[in-house]
């Protein structure tokens, strides 16, 4: 599977880059149809703590899933953001499987 990283008003450092590309992949044991993936990573202009705003978005035949999640760092949002992902992905598959 392909990992698209976007960042958006900031250059992410290669260690975030491969963080990001090892978590996404591993999405690939929960669902095997995925055909690649968007990352976009921006950072909100407030005063709030939390800020880092970590976008997902997976492309599946039929139907894409985003998840969306803010945090203080962008590798806490990404692991969050996985995690929903894997409930979602596994919601999907038994929903084929009942077919």
């Amino acid at each position: 599977m392909k990992v698209y990283v976007q960042s958006v008003n900031f250059n992410a450092d290669k260690d975030l880059v491969s963080f990001i590309e090892k978590k996404v992949t591993g999405l690939e044991r929960y669902y095997d149809k995925i055909v690649d993936s968007e990352v976009f990573l921006k950072v909100q202009q407030t005063s709030e703590k939390e800020n880092k705003s970590v976008d997902i978005k997976l492309n599946i035949p039929g139907a894409d899933i985003v998840v969306k999640k803010q945090c203080k760092t962008f590798e806490e949002g990404t692991s969050l953001a996985v995690d929903s992902l894997k409930r979602k992905l596994t919601q999907k598959k038994e929903k084929v499987r009942a077919k």
